[in-house]
């Protein structure tokens, strides 16, 4: 049911109850920020549309009529209704404000998003976040069924349905075990050798996958893997334990490949690997609030992960004579690594790869 045209805007009793209470326009325009002939011409207003004299008015101030003093009682429930709105507001948008959903590909969760998390608890300590892990497949869906505030996903193009922005850049790698022989490879490997190769891969859905699928199509597209497998970690231990090729994200091999647990196969100029990640959200909604505020760290770190890239990518490669351990922190990290390829190993004996094609 509509109002009647006689209720006056809320205003306008804010204003009466404070003539009421203090005994003078001049006092009440002075609290509520305005002038005294504003006030003065609002009141009067006021009294116009309902039709009534609400104030008594002589030298020594101003007091409610019989009439406006049972105004001034409706008044005030309407008023005091309106501020327990208001609080109630206040209290939704600080709870929203205090969450945060986040739903990232396993390659951002796990090497990009804790150090900016970090960072953004040390600007919104208050801030509590809730960050979930899946391929950039289903991170869309998430993202676009309302699930999350903010997606991160790996490949080309933003997924339909979604707006995104570009927070850092990645390229795959193809790496091998040190007794791999394309650890010896003394020319480039072409995109037809590759194609060709089964390789140890990402489950279908994942943008790394994705990726990797969009450059081999020129070569006729790639063979059936050798194995599908649903983590960086289960890629690299796959790989140390000579499983195969495997083709994954430069950043989760950055320890490996630093102190030589897996080597790097120089690949063709002809083959692109590169690829963008990006902050997603619905189409026709910017983020607010705690997203606006990861969004922005994300962009404001975009300098320190790639200068941590082009600092891996300066190591000299290892060469086939070069022992497993050899200097540094190598040798302690080759004996961790081989403690995890026994593990690792045991894994795959007791999880038979039912996606192995003859």
């Amino acid at each position: 049911m509509a109002l009647s045209p006689r209720v006056p805007e809320l205003g306008a009793l804010e204003l009466l109850l404070a003539v009421a209470r203090l005994g003078s326009v001049g006092r009440a325009a002075a609290e509520l920020g305005v002038s005294q002939p504003t006030a003065s011409a609002r009141i009067k207003g006021m009294e116009r549309q309902i039709g009534v004299p609400l104030l008594e008015r002589s030298p020594r101030g101003s007091r409610p009529t019989e009439a406006g003093r049972l105004v001034v009682e409706w008044a005030r429930q309407v008023v005091e209704a309106a501020q327990a709105l208001d609080a109630g507001i206040d209290a939704l948008r600080e709870r929203r404000d205090a969450r945060l959903t986040v739903v990232a590909s396993l390659t951002v969760a796990e090497y990009l998003m804790p150090g900016w998390l970090l960072a953004l608890h040390a600007t919104s300590p208050g801030t509590a976040v809730t960050l979930r892990t899946a391929n950039s497949a289903d991170v869309a869906g998430h993202v676009l069924a309302g699930d999350a505030d903010l997606g991160f996903v790996e490949g080309p193009l933003p997924p339909a349905g979604l707006s995104g922005a570009v927070v850092a850049a990645d390229r795959l790698v193809v790496v091998v075990a040190p007794d791999h022989p394309w650890a010896r490879r003394r020319s480039p490997l072409s995109g037809k050798e590759l194609a060709s190769t089964p390789l140890v891969l990402r489950e279908p859905g994942s943008g790394t996958r994705e990726v990797l699928e969009m450059a081999l199509a020129p070569y006729g597209g790639a063979v059936a893997p050798r194995l599908e497998l649903a983590s960086s970690t289960a890629l690299k231990a796959a790989a140390m334990t000579g499983a195969g090729p495997v083709c994954l994200s430069e950043l989760a091999v950055v320890e490996e490949l630093a102190t030589r647990r897996l080597v790097a196969v120089e690949l063709a100029a002809e083959l692109d690997l590169r690829r963008p990640l990006r902050a997603v959200w619905p189409s026709g909604q910017r983020p607010t609030g705690p997203a606006r505020e990861l969004l922005a760290l994300t962009r404001r770190t975009a300098g320190t992960h790639q200068a941590r890239m082009a600092q891996a990518r300066s190591l000299p490669p290892r060469t086939a004579r070069e022992p497993a351990g050899t200097s540094g922190s190598a040798g302690a990290g080759g004996t961790a690594a081989g403690t995890a390829a026994r593990g690792e190993r045991a894994v795959l004996r007791a999880r038979p790869d039912r996606s192995r094609k003859s």
